[in-house]
Protein backbone atom coordinates (compact mmCIF):
# COMPACT_ATOMS: atom_id res chain seq x y z
CA UNK A 1 0.00 0.00 0.00
CA UNK A 2 1.05 3.58 -0.90
CA UNK A 3 1.44 6.44 1.48
CA UNK A 4 -1.69 7.80 0.57
CA UNK A 5 -4.00 4.57 1.00
CA UNK A 6 -2.57 5.02 4.90
CA UNK A 7 -2.86 8.35 4.98
CA UNK A 8 -6.95 7.89 4.10
CA UNK A 9 -7.41 5.34 6.75
CA UNK A 10 -5.46 7.15 9.25
CA UNK A 11 -7.39 10.35 9.21
CA UNK A 12 -11.01 8.33 8.92
CA UNK A 13 -9.67 6.49 12.23
CA UNK A 14 -6.75 7.90 14.37
CA UNK A 15 -7.28 11.16 16.18
CA UNK A 16 -4.00 12.42 16.43
CA UNK A 17 -1.97 13.71 19.81
CA UNK A 18 -1.30 17.55 20.10
CA UNK A 19 -3.17 18.24 16.56
CA UNK A 20 -6.11 20.21 15.16
CA UNK A 21 -7.16 17.34 12.80
CA UNK A 22 -9.10 19.94 10.39
CA UNK A 23 -5.68 20.72 9.41
CA UNK A 24 -4.84 17.42 7.78
CA UNK A 25 -7.39 18.40 5.03
CA UNK A 26 -4.40 20.82 4.04
CA UNK A 27 -1.39 19.26 5.61
CA UNK A 28 -1.68 15.47 4.86
CA UNK A 29 0.11 13.33 7.64
CA UNK A 30 3.51 11.54 7.21
CA UNK A 31 2.87 7.72 6.92
CA UNK A 32 6.13 5.81 8.26
CA UNK A 33 6.90 2.07 7.52
CA UNK A 34 10.10 1.16 8.92
CA UNK A 35 12.99 3.21 10.60
CA UNK A 36 16.93 2.71 11.31
CA UNK A 37 19.30 4.47 13.36
CA UNK A 38 18.60 7.99 12.38
CA UNK A 39 16.27 7.41 9.56
CA UNK A 40 12.61 7.31 9.36
CA UNK A 41 11.15 5.64 6.02
CA UNK A 42 8.03 6.36 4.57
CA UNK A 43 5.75 3.52 2.51
CA UNK A 44 7.28 5.26 -0.84
CA UNK A 45 10.62 4.51 0.55
CA UNK A 46 11.71 8.56 1.26
CA UNK A 47 13.48 8.88 3.58
CA UNK A 48 13.90 11.43 6.69
CA UNK A 49 16.33 12.42 9.25
CA UNK A 50 14.90 12.06 12.87
CA UNK A 51 16.41 14.95 14.55
CA UNK A 52 14.33 15.32 16.85
CA UNK A 53 14.27 11.64 18.31
CA UNK A 54 10.53 11.06 17.75
CA UNK A 55 9.72 13.52 20.21
CA UNK A 56 12.77 13.26 22.03
CA UNK A 57 12.16 9.39 22.99
CA UNK A 58 14.78 7.78 20.40
CA UNK A 59 18.06 7.73 22.50
CA UNK A 60 20.07 5.36 20.95
CA UNK A 61 18.87 4.95 17.42
CA UNK A 62 15.95 3.45 16.00
CA UNK A 63 16.03 -0.46 15.90
CA UNK A 64 18.94 -0.45 18.12
CA UNK A 65 19.77 -4.26 18.29
CA UNK A 66 20.66 -4.49 21.81
CA UNK A 67 17.31 -2.77 23.26
CA UNK A 68 15.45 -4.85 20.46
CA UNK A 69 17.29 -8.10 21.26
CA UNK A 70 16.72 -7.88 25.86
CA UNK A 71 12.78 -7.14 24.75
CA UNK A 72 12.70 -10.71 22.54
CA UNK A 73 14.49 -12.19 25.77
CA UNK A 74 11.81 -10.95 28.03
CA UNK A 75 8.87 -12.01 26.27
CA UNK A 76 9.88 -15.83 26.63
CA UNK A 77 10.31 -15.36 29.95
CA UNK A 78 7.37 -12.96 31.09
CA UNK A 79 5.73 -10.39 29.11
CA UNK A 80 3.64 -9.27 32.05
CA UNK A 81 2.23 -9.45 35.85
CA UNK A 82 0.74 -6.84 38.03
CA UNK A 83 3.27 -5.42 40.06
CA UNK A 84 0.66 -5.21 43.39
CA UNK A 85 1.27 -7.83 45.29
CA UNK A 86 3.48 -9.51 42.90
CA UNK A 87 7.50 -8.15 41.23
CA UNK A 88 9.92 -9.64 39.04
CA UNK A 89 13.64 -9.69 38.16
CA UNK A 90 13.23 -6.78 35.72
CA UNK A 91 11.84 -4.32 37.47
CA UNK A 92 13.37 -4.79 40.44
CA UNK A 93 16.94 -4.94 38.82
CA UNK A 94 15.91 -1.41 37.35
CA UNK A 95 15.00 -0.15 40.31
CA UNK A 96 18.47 -1.10 42.06
CA UNK A 97 20.04 0.37 39.31
CA UNK A 98 18.52 3.52 39.21
CA UNK A 99 18.87 4.12 42.51
CA UNK A 100 22.53 3.81 42.33
CA UNK A 101 23.19 5.85 40.05
CA UNK A 102 20.76 8.92 41.26
CA UNK A 103 21.56 8.39 45.75
CA UNK A 104 17.45 7.99 45.62
CA UNK A 105 15.72 5.36 47.26
CA UNK A 106 12.00 3.43 45.99
CA UNK A 107 11.17 3.64 42.35
CA UNK A 108 7.68 3.95 41.72
CA UNK A 109 6.32 3.50 37.84
CA UNK A 110 3.90 5.03 35.25
CA UNK A 111 3.78 4.40 31.80
CA UNK A 112 4.80 8.05 30.50
CA UNK A 113 6.03 11.51 31.56
CA UNK A 114 2.71 13.43 32.23
CA UNK A 115 1.92 10.36 34.56
CA UNK A 116 5.13 10.55 36.47
CA UNK A 117 4.51 14.63 37.35
CA UNK A 118 1.41 13.17 38.46
CA UNK A 119 3.13 10.72 41.02
CA UNK A 120 5.36 13.07 41.93
CA UNK A 121 2.51 15.62 42.70
CA UNK A 122 0.48 13.42 44.43
CA UNK A 123 3.71 11.77 46.41
CA UNK A 124 4.87 15.73 48.04
CA UNK A 125 1.54 16.53 48.90
CA UNK A 126 0.55 12.95 50.47
CA UNK A 127 4.16 13.03 52.09
CA UNK A 128 3.06 16.46 53.67
CA UNK A 129 -0.41 15.12 54.93
CA UNK A 130 1.06 12.13 56.56
CA UNK A 131 3.45 14.57 58.44
CA UNK A 132 0.34 16.65 59.66
CA UNK A 133 1.00 19.40 57.11
CA UNK A 134 -2.08 18.85 55.18
CA UNK A 135 -2.47 22.69 54.43
CA UNK A 136 0.55 22.45 52.14
CA UNK A 137 -0.99 21.70 48.90
CA UNK A 138 0.27 24.31 46.47
CA UNK A 139 3.64 23.88 43.79
CA UNK A 140 5.73 26.31 42.35
CA UNK A 141 6.31 26.08 38.79
CA UNK A 142 8.50 27.92 36.44
CA UNK A 143 7.41 30.47 33.66
CA UNK A 144 7.71 28.95 30.37
CA UNK A 145 7.56 25.47 32.25
CA UNK A 146 6.06 22.24 30.42
CA UNK A 147 5.19 19.10 32.45
CA UNK A 148 2.35 17.45 30.62
CA UNK A 149 -0.90 17.63 29.60
CA UNK A 150 -3.06 15.23 32.65
CA UNK A 151 -4.62 17.61 35.08
CA UNK A 152 -2.45 17.66 37.86
CA UNK A 153 0.69 18.04 35.30
CA UNK A 154 -1.26 21.20 33.56
CA UNK A 155 -1.58 22.78 36.69
CA UNK A 156 2.07 23.51 36.70
CA UNK A 157 3.05 23.60 32.95
CA UNK A 158 2.78 27.25 31.69
CA UNK A 159 2.14 26.89 28.03
CA UNK A 160 -1.46 28.47 27.90
CA UNK A 161 -1.85 26.57 24.53
CA UNK A 162 -2.29 23.78 26.66
CA UNK A 163 -3.60 24.73 29.75
CA UNK A 164 -6.22 27.99 29.15
CA UNK A 165 -9.24 25.36 28.34
CA UNK A 166 -8.84 23.32 31.08
CA UNK A 167 -8.40 26.10 33.79
CA UNK A 168 -11.85 25.46 35.39
CA UNK A 169 -10.02 21.58 36.13
CA UNK A 170 -6.87 23.32 37.07
CA UNK A 171 -5.48 23.82 40.96
CA UNK A 172 -3.54 27.22 40.67
CA UNK A 173 0.05 27.08 41.01
CA UNK A 174 2.68 29.82 41.73
CA UNK A 175 4.51 30.77 39.13
CA UNK A 176 8.12 32.25 39.17
CA UNK A 177 10.46 34.27 36.95
CA UNK A 178 12.60 31.61 34.53
CA UNK A 179 16.36 31.61 35.08
CA UNK A 180 16.18 31.41 30.95
CA UNK A 181 19.89 32.82 30.08
CA UNK A 182 18.31 34.49 26.77
CA UNK A 183 16.63 37.33 29.09
CA UNK A 184 19.88 38.83 30.51
CA UNK A 185 19.74 42.47 30.30
CA UNK A 186 23.14 44.12 29.36
CA UNK A 187 25.75 42.49 29.96
CA UNK A 188 24.19 40.09 32.55
CA UNK A 189 25.79 36.24 32.72
CA UNK A 190 24.13 33.32 32.49
CA UNK A 191 24.87 32.80 36.38
CA UNK A 192 23.94 36.12 37.16
CA UNK A 193 20.46 36.22 35.21
CA UNK A 194 20.08 32.41 37.15
CA UNK A 195 21.04 34.35 40.71
CA UNK A 196 18.10 37.02 39.87
CA UNK A 197 15.78 34.31 39.28
CA UNK A 198 16.52 32.45 41.86
CA UNK A 199 16.26 35.52 44.22
CA UNK A 200 12.48 35.94 42.83
CA UNK A 201 11.88 31.98 44.18
CA UNK A 202 13.04 33.05 47.95
CA UNK A 203 10.90 35.97 47.94
CA UNK A 204 7.97 33.97 46.67
CA UNK A 205 8.80 31.17 49.42
CA UNK A 206 8.94 33.65 52.22
CA UNK A 207 5.42 34.47 51.42
CA UNK A 208 3.80 31.04 50.79
CA UNK A 209 6.55 27.76 51.82
CA UNK A 210 3.69 27.58 54.74
CA UNK A 211 1.12 26.11 52.09
CA UNK A 212 3.66 24.63 49.38
CA UNK A 213 4.15 21.26 49.16
CA UNK A 214 6.86 21.10 46.14
CA UNK A 215 8.84 23.27 43.58
CA UNK A 216 9.02 21.52 39.98
CA UNK A 217 11.53 22.30 37.00
CA UNK A 218 13.33 21.07 33.81
CA UNK A 219 17.02 20.98 35.06
CA UNK A 220 18.93 23.14 32.98
CA UNK A 221 16.84 23.21 29.71
CA UNK A 222 13.21 24.18 29.62
CA UNK A 223 11.90 21.88 26.31
CA UNK A 224 8.75 23.52 25.56
CA UNK A 225 9.62 27.13 26.01
CA UNK A 226 12.14 26.83 22.89
CA UNK A 227 15.09 25.10 24.62
CA UNK A 228 15.29 27.36 26.96
CA UNK A 229 18.82 27.01 28.83
CA UNK A 230 20.31 28.12 32.15
CA UNK A 231 23.09 28.08 34.26
CA UNK A 232 23.24 25.23 37.02
CA UNK A 233 23.56 28.29 39.58
CA UNK A 234 19.70 28.06 39.82
CA UNK A 235 19.78 24.32 40.37
CA UNK A 236 22.07 25.25 43.16
CA UNK A 237 20.20 27.65 44.80
CA UNK A 238 16.71 26.28 44.34
CA UNK A 239 18.37 22.95 46.95
CA UNK A 240 18.94 25.63 49.19
CA UNK A 241 15.96 27.46 49.06
CA UNK A 242 13.75 24.21 49.07
CA UNK A 243 15.69 23.20 52.33
CA UNK A 244 15.70 26.38 54.04
CA UNK A 245 11.91 26.89 53.51
CA UNK A 246 10.59 23.16 53.94
CA UNK A 247 9.24 22.14 50.72
CA UNK A 248 9.81 19.69 47.77
CA UNK A 249 12.37 19.91 44.68
CA UNK A 250 11.00 17.82 42.42
CA UNK A 251 13.60 17.49 39.25
CA UNK A 252 11.19 17.40 35.95
CA UNK A 253 14.23 15.43 33.72
CA UNK A 254 11.89 13.16 31.49
CA UNK A 255 13.26 15.00 28.35
CA UNK A 256 16.61 15.25 29.53
CA UNK A 257 17.66 12.78 31.67
CA UNK A 258 19.82 9.32 30.35
CA UNK A 259 23.03 11.94 28.40
CA UNK A 260 20.64 14.49 26.99
CA UNK A 261 22.39 17.73 29.01
CA UNK A 262 26.14 15.94 28.40
CA UNK A 263 25.68 14.19 31.84
CA UNK A 264 23.83 11.20 33.01
CA UNK A 265 21.21 13.74 34.54
CA UNK A 266 20.87 16.92 34.48
CA UNK A 267 21.02 17.70 38.21
CA UNK A 268 24.66 16.22 38.35
CA UNK A 269 25.62 19.57 36.76
CA UNK A 270 24.39 21.51 39.87
CA UNK A 271 26.10 18.56 42.07
CA UNK A 272 22.50 18.69 43.46
CA UNK A 273 20.09 15.59 44.60
CA UNK A 274 16.62 16.50 44.95
CA UNK A 275 13.79 14.86 46.39
CA UNK A 276 11.96 13.52 43.50
CA UNK A 277 13.34 12.84 40.19
CA UNK A 278 11.03 12.10 37.06
CA UNK A 279 12.28 9.97 34.54
CA UNK A 280 10.83 9.14 31.23
CA UNK A 281 11.39 9.27 26.81
CA UNK A 282 14.54 8.10 26.22
CA UNK A 283 14.32 5.49 29.33
CA UNK A 284 13.67 2.56 26.91
CA UNK A 285 15.60 4.64 23.91
CA UNK A 286 12.05 5.12 22.57
CA UNK A 287 10.76 1.21 22.42
CA UNK A 288 8.25 1.08 25.24
CA UNK A 289 6.40 3.86 27.37
CA UNK A 290 7.59 3.73 30.49
CA UNK A 291 7.93 6.50 33.32
CA UNK A 292 9.67 6.45 36.71
CA UNK A 293 9.99 8.60 40.06
CA UNK A 294 12.66 8.21 42.62
CA UNK A 295 12.25 9.76 45.92
CA UNK A 296 14.15 9.46 49.21
CA UNK A 297 13.62 6.90 51.72
CA UNK A 298 11.98 9.93 54.05
CA UNK A 299 9.60 10.44 52.18
CA UNK A 300 9.51 6.30 51.55
CA UNK A 301 9.18 5.78 55.45
CA UNK A 302 6.30 8.83 55.59
CA UNK A 303 3.99 6.18 53.89
CA UNK A 304 5.10 3.12 55.73
CA UNK A 305 2.03 2.61 58.16
CA UNK A 306 -0.74 0.09 59.57
CA UNK A 307 -2.85 2.14 57.96
CA UNK A 308 -3.76 1.76 54.45
CA UNK A 309 -4.97 5.20 53.54
CA UNK A 310 -1.43 6.14 54.51
CA UNK A 311 -0.11 3.89 51.82
CA UNK A 312 0.00 5.73 48.35
CA UNK A 313 -3.01 4.36 46.27
CA UNK A 314 -1.91 5.44 42.59
CA UNK A 315 -1.42 2.58 40.18
CA UNK A 316 -2.16 1.84 36.76
CA UNK A 317 -2.44 -1.87 35.03
CA UNK A 318 1.14 -2.11 33.39
CA UNK A 319 3.04 -0.37 36.25
CA UNK A 320 6.73 -1.56 35.67
CA UNK A 321 6.32 -4.64 32.77
CA UNK A 322 8.61 -6.33 32.32
CA UNK A 323 9.49 -5.84 28.89
CA UNK A 324 9.89 -2.00 29.21
CA UNK A 325 12.11 -2.25 32.41
CA UNK A 326 14.29 -4.83 30.31
CA UNK A 327 14.27 -2.40 27.48
CA UNK A 328 15.38 0.33 30.27
CA UNK A 329 18.04 -2.10 31.48
CA UNK A 330 19.71 -2.17 28.19
CA UNK A 331 19.40 1.33 27.38
CA UNK A 332 21.32 1.53 30.83
CA UNK A 333 23.71 -1.11 29.38
CA UNK A 334 24.75 0.58 26.46
CA UNK A 335 25.45 3.96 27.52
CA UNK A 336 27.49 2.70 30.34
CA UNK A 337 29.57 -0.22 28.62
CA UNK A 338 29.88 1.41 25.27
CA UNK A 339 30.66 4.82 27.00
CA UNK A 340 28.18 7.19 25.10
CA UNK A 341 28.40 9.75 27.57
CA UNK A 342 32.37 9.98 26.35
CA UNK A 343 31.56 9.67 22.91
CA UNK A 344 28.70 12.23 22.59
CA UNK A 345 31.37 14.62 24.27
CA UNK A 346 33.69 14.28 21.52
CA UNK A 347 30.18 14.37 19.16
CA UNK A 348 29.07 17.30 20.69
CA UNK A 349 32.32 19.27 19.88
CA UNK A 350 32.43 18.08 16.07
CA UNK A 351 28.58 18.90 15.87
CA UNK A 352 29.37 22.08 17.57
CA UNK A 353 32.40 23.37 15.63
CA UNK A 354 29.65 21.99 11.95
CA UNK A 355 27.74 24.80 12.96
CA UNK A 356 29.34 27.39 13.28
CA UNK A 357 27.72 28.42 9.49
CA UNK A 358 24.69 28.23 11.08
CA UNK A 359 25.10 29.83 14.46
CA UNK A 360 26.46 33.09 12.76
CA UNK A 361 23.94 33.74 9.94
CA UNK A 362 22.38 37.31 10.89
CA UNK A 363 18.59 35.92 11.28
CA UNK A 364 19.77 33.21 14.04
CA UNK A 365 19.76 34.89 17.60
CA UNK A 366 20.65 33.26 20.72
CA UNK A 367 22.67 30.06 19.58
CA UNK A 368 22.68 27.59 22.32
CA UNK A 369 24.12 24.37 23.34
CA UNK A 370 23.99 21.98 25.98
CA UNK A 371 25.20 18.21 25.79
CA UNK A 372 23.19 16.77 22.64
CA UNK A 373 20.51 19.72 22.54
CA UNK A 374 21.21 22.36 20.12
CA UNK A 375 18.68 25.59 19.66
CA UNK A 376 18.60 28.75 18.09
CA UNK A 377 15.81 31.22 17.51
CA UNK A 378 14.93 32.95 14.04
CA UNK A 379 14.73 36.57 13.55
CA UNK A 380 11.74 36.54 11.01
CA UNK A 381 8.40 38.45 10.35
CA UNK A 382 6.23 35.25 9.11
CA UNK A 383 3.27 34.63 11.10
CA UNK A 384 3.75 31.11 9.57
CA UNK A 385 7.02 30.54 10.42
CA UNK A 386 6.91 27.41 12.22
CA UNK A 387 5.28 25.55 9.59
CA UNK A 388 7.16 26.60 6.65
CA UNK A 389 9.79 25.82 8.06
CA UNK A 390 9.13 22.10 8.91
CA UNK A 391 7.31 21.59 5.66
CA UNK A 392 10.58 22.78 3.83
CA UNK A 393 12.69 20.26 6.07
CA UNK A 394 10.70 17.28 5.57
CA UNK A 395 10.72 18.27 1.68
CA UNK A 396 14.72 18.31 2.05
CA UNK A 397 14.48 14.36 4.09
CA UNK A 398 14.58 16.41 7.52
CA UNK A 399 12.18 15.41 10.31
CA UNK A 400 12.75 19.08 12.31
CA UNK A 401 9.36 20.80 14.53
CA UNK A 402 10.45 24.28 15.17
CA UNK A 403 8.65 25.47 18.74
CA UNK A 404 7.37 28.86 17.60
CA UNK A 405 10.03 30.78 15.86
CA UNK A 406 12.87 28.47 17.95
CA UNK A 407 14.29 25.96 16.19
CA UNK A 408 16.27 22.92 17.73
CA UNK A 409 18.45 19.88 16.92
CA UNK A 410 17.73 16.81 19.43
CA UNK A 411 19.09 13.80 17.42
CA UNK A 412 19.64 10.29 18.22
CA UNK A 413 23.01 9.82 19.61
CA UNK A 414 24.15 7.50 16.52
CA UNK A 415 23.69 10.66 14.23
CA UNK A 416 26.92 10.51 12.42
CA UNK A 417 29.00 13.54 11.28
CA UNK A 418 28.03 13.17 7.45
CA UNK A 419 24.28 13.25 8.34
CA UNK A 420 24.45 16.47 11.03
CA UNK A 421 26.22 18.23 8.05
CA UNK A 422 23.54 17.49 6.01
CA UNK A 423 21.09 18.54 8.45
CA UNK A 424 22.96 21.97 9.03
CA UNK A 425 22.94 22.44 4.72
CA UNK A 426 18.80 21.95 4.73
CA UNK A 427 18.26 24.04 7.79
CA UNK A 428 20.56 27.26 6.05
CA UNK A 429 18.64 26.53 2.70
CA UNK A 430 15.58 26.71 4.12
CA UNK A 431 15.86 29.59 6.19
CA UNK A 432 17.89 31.10 2.87
CA UNK A 433 14.11 30.31 1.31
CA UNK A 434 11.78 30.98 3.64
CA UNK A 435 13.56 34.37 4.30
CA UNK A 436 12.99 35.14 0.50
CA UNK A 437 9.22 34.26 0.91
CA UNK A 438 9.04 30.80 -0.31
CA UNK A 439 7.23 28.23 1.12
CA UNK A 440 7.68 24.35 -0.07
CA UNK A 441 5.60 21.72 0.28
CA UNK A 442 2.94 20.78 2.93
CA UNK A 443 2.67 19.49 6.15
CA UNK A 444 1.37 19.13 9.63
CA UNK A 445 2.52 22.56 11.25
CA UNK A 446 4.11 21.56 14.62
CA UNK A 447 3.16 22.25 18.20
CA UNK A 448 5.17 22.75 20.97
Amino acid sequence: MSNQDWLTRSTQAVWHPCTQMKRHERFPLVPIASAEGAWLSDFDGKRYLDAVSSWWVNLLGHGHPRIKQAIRTQLDQLEHVMLAGFTHRPVIELSERLAALTGLGHAFYGSDGASATEIALKMSFHYWKNSGKGEKCRFISLENSYHGETVGALAVTDVPLFSATYAPLLQRAIRVPTPDARLAQSDETPSAVALRAARALENVLRKHAGETAALILEPLVQGAAGMAMYHPDYLREARRLCDQYQIHLIADEIAVGFGRTGTLFACEQANIRPDFLCLSKGITGGFLPLSCVLTTDEVYQAFYSDDVRDGFLHSHSYTGNPLACSAALAVLDTLQEEDILALNRDKAERFSRLMQPLATRGDVRHFRHQGMIWAFDVETERGDFALAFFAAMLQRGCLLRPIGQSVYFMPPYCLTDSEMSQLIEATCLTLDHLAQGRTEGAAQPPLP
